[in-house]
């Protein structure tokens, strides 16, 4: 298996344009103007799972460029891999849409939230893939002794 691609600038940067992308597409889906004139008698559950589903997409598209911004923040010097690695998190807890509200919406929305969702998927695994420790580096525990023996010897 190869190893996974270590993140680089060129990486988030592609990834923060893509996250623009798709989040400008998600503001123009979720605009209720005229979309709920075919819902027939089913109209106040559509407008319900509407806003329920348009809530969960845009929260995921929110943390989704929070999380690229503070990468770019740290390629650019503005914030330390501490900082980065301590307030950086990505929520890993989002709730997935209900598939229930699929029938009720335009196959298009329903496309674009399951775009949404791969797209915050990749951005999961690649924070995953970034947290775990080089196995070639010491542990933080490890450099730590190594300087306290360090300073006992002298």
């Amino acid at each position: 298996m190869s190893e996974p691609a270590r993140m680089n600038s060129h990486i988030v940067e592609k990834l923060y344009c893509e996250a623009l992308v798709l989040s400008d597409e998600v503001r123009s889906a979720f605009a209720l103007s005229g979309r709920m004139e075919d819902a027939g008698t089913q109209e106040d559950l559509a407008r319900v799972a509407l806003s329920c589903e348009a809530l969960r997409t845009t929260t995921r598209m929110m943390h989704a460029t929070a999380w690229l911004l503070n990468h770019r923040a740290y390629f650019m010097g503005e914030l330390s891999e501490f900082q980065l690695r301590r307030y950086g998190r990505l929520a890993v807890d989002l709730p997935a849409s209900d598939p229930g509200h699929f029938e009720l919406l335009d196959p298009e929305v329903c496309a674009l939230i399951e775009e949404t969702e791969r797209f915050y998927a990749r951005l999961v695994r690649l924070d995953t893939t970034w947290r775990q420790p080089d196995p070639g580096q010491p542990s933080a525990i490890e450099r730590l002794r190594t300087r306290l023996a360090n300073q006992l010897s002298r």
